[in-house]
């Protein structure tokens, strides 16, 4: 994935990189601080949810890791390790090794939050195994959308000080690829947790209540991603406006 709160940081400075109080005060970075309220709150939000469910134990009792591997085996993915990984919410599904990462927090608990989390990492090993579109065009952008990011503040910052609008306007560009890597992005993950849902009721994983409560926590997660997203538009259209703001004082 890539580390768009980061980059969005990057960008957030942009003023002090140019020597320039103008960009920092400009009327657009409203939508920066709009952004990262945004995200803080969708974070707090995944956070709160899941602290909540974690503390309901699943009347069946297995754990994440458990729940996984009955997953995977009614999928045919015997192959697919299930591996521990230090830290909270760090579960991941990484398609090259062959491997899902349960973090602490999800492994070893018999938590509802905990086991709808292992299934949604699930949902995105069978999303590859039935070759779903949406997550074969997300992993083909990784790489370009990588490249794209790491030049596009680079490609602005010189555009705008040699006074190359064209130039700047090429870096708002590459930077638009962060926010369609993150649009690609938000079908798998609604998906993925669509799948784990359906999952857990027919295989009888969870019941009830606690199909409730995991739906809750994975609708949160998601929100984050759509937050994400929000704020990267917001940042995309901030940058638009310092480079078109630009043009209009040379002309």
């Amino acid at each position: 994935m890539l580390n768009v709160l980061a980059a969005s940081a990057d960008y957030g400075y942009m003023g002090y990189g140019m020597g320039s109080m103008y960009y920092l005060m400009s009327p657009g970075y409203i939508f920066v601080i709009i952004g990262l309220v945004i995200t803080l709150l969708a974070s707090a939000n995944v956070k709160a949810t899941f602290s909540k469910y974690d503390k309901v134990r699943s009347a069946r009792g297995i754990t994440g890791a458990e729940a996984a591997r009955r997953i995977l085996d009614a999928n045919g993915l015997y192959k697919i390790r299930i591996e521990r990984v230090s830290g909270k919410l760090s579960d991941h599904f990484s398609p090259r090794e062959n491997v899902i990462r349960l973090s602490d927090s999800t492994y070893n608990s018999t938590s509802i939050a905990a086991i709808g989390v292992a299934a949604h990492e699930c949902g995105h090993a069978v999303q590859h195994q039935v070759g779903y579109v949406p997550i074969k065009v997300r992993n083909s952008l990784v790489t370009p959308v990588n490249i794209c990011n790491t030049l596009s503040l680079p490609v602005i910052i010189i555009g705008l000080i040699l006074g190359y609008s064209n130039l700047a306007m090429v870096g708002v560009i590459l930077f638009s690829a962060v926010l369609l890597f993150q649009l690609v992005t938000l079908p798998t993950e609604t998906n993925a947790s669509k799948r784990a849902m359906q999952t857990l009721e027919s295989m009888m994983i969870l019941e009830g209540s606690e199909l409730t409560g995991a739906r809750k926590v994975l609708t949160a997660a998601a929100m984050t991603y759509f937050a994400s997203a929000a704020s990267t538009a917001l940042q995309l259209l901030r940058l638009y406006l310092i480079v078109a703001g630009n043009n209009r004082r040379r002309d």
